[in-house]
C-alpha cells in the first residue's frame, strides 16, 4: 500500500479532496508550522517578552547580567537534525535551545542562532529555548525576534510557531 505526503505552504486548516471512480471522500487538514520552537509571554532578569500579532516575539528591558535572560521549555517535538535561525535580531541577545534528559538535565551540545545543524541527542525529551544578554554590561534592548527552529539542515523563511502561549521565565 502507498502513502501520500501533503506538504502545506501556510499554516491552518484544510482538507483533501479524495476521489476514487464515484466515491468522494473529504479528510481534514490541519498544516502544522515548520517552526519547532514554543514561546509565548516572559519575564525575568530585567527582560520581557510579549507575542506580536505575527507571532514573533517582543524584546524589551536591561538583563541582570551577562548570560541571564528569558526560557521556555516544552517536549522536544523531533529526535532528527534541527537547525536554529533568527531572520531578525536583537543586537546584545543570543538565541539557543538545549537538550533536555528526562531529569532536565543538559545533554551534549546545544543548537545556536546562525550555527550549524545539531543532530539532537538519544535519550532527548524536552528542549529549553533560551534568550540571554551577550554583554558583559547589558544595556537597554528593545527590539523583535524571529527565531526558528527546524528539521533538517537547511533554514527556511520563517513561519509563526504552532504555540505562542507558553509561559516563560527568567534563566539564572
Amino acid at each position: 500500500m502507498g502513502t501520500i505526503q501533503v506538504t502545506g505552504l501556510k499554516m491552518g486548516s484544510t482538507s483533501l479532496n479524495i476521489k476514487a471512480g464515484p466515491i468522494t471522500k473529504t479528510v481534514p487538514i490541519t498544516v502544522l508550522s515548520r517552526n519547532l520552537l514554543s514561546y509565548g509571554p516572559a519575564e525575568g532578569n530585567g527582560l520581557t517578552a510579549t507575542v506580536n500579532s505575527d507571532g514573533s516575539l517582543h524584546v524589551t528591558g536591561t538583563a541582570a547580567r551577562q548570560w541571564a535572560g528569558l526560557v521556555w521549555r516544552f517536549p522536544c517535538p523531533v529526535q532528527d537534525t534541527v537547525i536554529l535561525r533568527n531572520s531578525t535580531f536583537i543586537a546584545g541577545l543570543d538565541a539557543s535551545v538545549k537538550f533536555l534528559d528526562a531529569q532536565g538535565h543538559q545533554l551534549g551540545g546545544q543548537v545556536t542562532s546562525g550555527g550549524a545543524a545539531v543532530a539532537v541527542p538519544a535519550g532527548t525529551v524536552s528542549l529549553r529555548f533560551e534568550i540571554l544578554s551577550n554583554e558583559a554590561t547589558p544595556t537597554a534592548r528593545d527590539g523583535d525576534l524571529k527565531v526558528q527552529l527546524e528539521s533538517g539542515d537547511t533554514a527556511h523563511e520563517w513561519m509563526r510557531p504552532d504555540n505562542t502561549s507558553l509561559r516563560g521565565g527568567a534563566m539564572n
